[in-house]
């Protein structure tokens, strides 16, 4: 997925001594009366996850998910796991039920429960697969042998926009950020065969390992699908040519500033930008007809990418493509392929030693092909409507809470506070699923053409976006379907929006006391609202427009709070020699941080002044801490770490519990945190932004 494939991808929440075992920790400042009423209902806290030999003043996230470390191995066939995993296994249990059920079924032609089953069953067919062998590439490989001219070049990068293959150009349809009212067009970067720029350029030993075995992956692949040659020749000049192409990619930490990757051409002025593509029929080619203009992300790269067009070998070009052909649709042949092709996009770049099982895969290709086919079925079977109500009462409460915190801000000025007030009451909610669902009109499905299923339900998916524009901006969309355990805020409709799927334990527990929901599901809305009010969201305005604000001394109050959390969270190492990127991850530390303050402060509102009982030894303010701590249970391999370093806009699992607790005067009452522990920061260093 391209950056604004949807832009609320930016947004994603997508992980000293200590006393006796059996004490908990010490009371907050104002201890619950001696008689507290019996509890009604459980705490939702997950004790047998404790770590009790640890001091939650210390090391919180371990206090709470110590013994869950200690006894939990990351299953072979993943990167990393954690409770996000956890629950979106259960998730996937309840989608196989669906699917294998479909396709034993007798359902009609065209019916969304035959073409739920034929999909699956298609990608279910291994015998079919080895039948085939590398059949399935033979057409996009003719295609590609008969570029013969650097127009038929450009032409075929945009066939592969319709089939929805990493190339240099990453094309999507989104609302104008500067006009919300109309679709248009966005133009960014893509195209390389590894995560990131830094896996070509970084001269850190790992990369350096790395690359070598990708341009063995490379001259591999080239051997399977390329024209007889010197390989290992043909194999460097493509790398090289992606290492042209990664020098002039942005950073991460640039393609995360919005005001930045916001350049919108006229085609000429594009065309005079990039004299390589001929934008009108570029467009064209992708079903784009009379439309007038593109918003290029990343214009320098874009300048560098219409010279490598020009100049770079059309036979270096070619071979290009057919890797990039064969690395995308190698998990859909034979096993050989399958195989090879997870050796190195799997164990070497994310350390994960076995490829996951056909079913899980089967799952998540029919989820990426018809989404919301499936979750139409996991809804009826499995979203309780009184869910719905309980979150109802909860996002009410945490607008109100976010509201009074704008109110209280003492470094605001009433201009800034007013315009941050209409952004708030202007915001969507969104839960459950979507009023309307995503619908796949001409799509063919057929049990024995894996590969052609995959195509056509890209292409088919492309033409609903290419749809889009000259029309009304569909407010009923969702950009993920309600079998996702996440949540997102878009910033082009100011909407935050909570699936189904993460409507579950231990995010949510319709069962438990409010303390452990508001620490855990309310701290995941508070988070979403306060990317409305993060460093990038806080650009958009509440009708979703990417207008500045912000007073000139209100933005640099809160840029030098905002640079103050960028100190601290670039001051964490999970890895030796390797910190979080504070820069990187700001938006969703602010997320992380301002999501918990509110959820606290709504807790407070939904306890209507009420003393909270203790359960389970702990007070109301200790469980609702505790709740925020458990949902970040989260172990990673060293590889995937290191990825995720480099290119994920989200800190490390400990540090979104450790790096937020700290910076809260709440959690220091609550556990009698004082000079010395560890997670003590002095009321001076502590951050508060919203």
């Amino acid at each position: 997925m391209t950056r604004w494939s949807s832009l609320a991808a930016a947004f994603v929440l997508i992980v000293g001594c200590a006393g006796p075992a059996s004490k908990p920790p010490p009371a907050p400042a104002e201890a619950p009366p001696a008689a507290a009423p019996a509890p009604a209902l459980p705490s939702g806290l997950l004790l047998s996850n404790f770590d009790r030999s640890v001091r939650p003043q210390d090391d919180f996230f371990r206090f709470v998910n110590g013994g869950w470390l200690a006894r939990t191995e990351i299953p072979a066939d993943r990167s990393n796991y954690g409770s996000f995993t956890k629950l979106a296994d259960d998730v996937e249990t309840n989608l196989r039920a669906i699917a294998e059920e479909a396709a034993a079924s007798s359902a009609a032609a065209g019916t969304e429960q035959r073409i739920i089953g034929d999909f699956y069953s298609s990608f279910m067919d291994e015998a079919r697969a080895e039948q085939l062998g590398l059949a399935p590439l033979e057409g996009e490989l003719g295609r590609i042998e008969a570029i013969k001219s650097r127009a038929a070049l450009v032409e075929y990068l945009s066939h592969l926009q319709v089939l929805g293959i990493n190339n240099p150009v990453g094309m999507t349809i989104q609302p104008d950020a500067k006009r919300p009212d109309i679709y248009t067009v966005y133009a960014d970067q893509g195209g390389l065969g590894m995560p990131d720029r830094d896996y070509y350029l970084s001269e850190d030993a790992k990369f350096v390992a790395i690359r070598e075995k990708y341009l063995t992956y490379v001259a591999t692949l080239l051997k399977n699908v390329g024209p007889p040659g010197v390989v290992t020749d043909q194999a460097r000049a493509v790398v090289e040519l992606e290492t042209r192409l990664a020098k002039a990619q942005w950073p991460k930490v640039d393609l995360r500033d919005i005001d930045k990757v916001y350049n919108p051409y006229d085609l000429a002025g594009a065309r005079k930008l990039t004299p390589a593509i001929d934008w009108p029929a570029y467009l064209e080619l992708m079903g784009i007809a009379g439309h007038d203009s593109v918003i290029i992300g990343e214009p320098s790269y874009f300048k560098e990418l219409s010279n490598a067009l020009r100049t770079a070998p059309l036979a270096v070009w070619r071979n290009y493509l057919r890797v990039r052909v064969a690395d995308e649709l190698a998990p859909y042949l034979n096993a050989a392929m399958v195989e090879f092709a997870f050796d190195f996009n799997g164990r070497t770049v994310t350390g994960t030693p076995q490829i996951r099982p056909r079913w899980k895969r089967g799952l998540a290709e029919a989820e990426e092909a018809i989404g919301d086919m499936l979750g139409k079925a996991y809804v009826a079977r499995h979203y309780p409507p009184a869910a719905k109500a309980r979150m109802d009462q909860l996002v009410a409460n945490l607008r109100a809470a976010f509201a009074s915190s704008i109110d209280e801000l003492e470094w605001m000025g009433p201009e800034t506070r007013r315009e941050a007030r209409a952004k708030l009451d202007n915001f969507t909610v969104k839960i459950g699923y979507p009023e309307k669902w995503k619908e796949y009109p001409g799509l063919v499905v057929m049990r024995d053409d894996l590969v052609g299923n995959v195509l056509r339900a890209r292409e088919v998916n492309h033409r609903r976006d290419v749809r889009k524009l000259g029309q009304p901006i569909d407010r009923t969309e969702w950009f993920m379907t309600p079998q996702t355990v996440n949540a997102y805020y878009n910033p082009l409709a100011n909407e935050i929006v909570f699936p189904a799927a993460i409507l579950q334990p231990p995010f949510f527990d319709m069962t438990a006391d409010d303390a452990v929901n508001y620490g855990g599901i309310g701290a995941v809305i508070g988070h979403e609202i306060s990317h409305g009010f993060d460093d990038q969201g806080r650009k958009f305005d509440g009708k979703g427009m990417l207008r500045d604000w912000w007073t000139e001394e209100d933005k640099g109050r809160f840029q030098a709070r905002a640079g103050a959390l960028v100190s601290q969270y670039s001051a964490f190492s999970p890895l030796a020699g390797l910190n979080v990127n504070g820069e990187l991850t700001l938006g969703e530390n602010i997320g992380d941080l301002s999501g918990v303050a509110v959820a606290y402060k709504a807790y407070r509102i939904a306890l209507g002044g009420a003393t909270p009982p203790v359960i389970d030894g702990f007070t109301g303010d200790q469980r609702f801490f505790l709740g925020f701590a458990q949902i970040w249970a989260r172990k990673y391999r060293d590889d995937e770490m290191r990825k995720r370093l480099l290119t994920d806009p989200h800190s490390p699992a400990e540090y979104r519990c450790n790096g937020v607790v700290r910076n809260m005067p709440q959690f220091e009452a609550a556990f009698a945190v004082k000079p010395g522990d560890k997670l003590y920061l002095p009321p001076g260093e502590q951050v508060r932004i919203w």
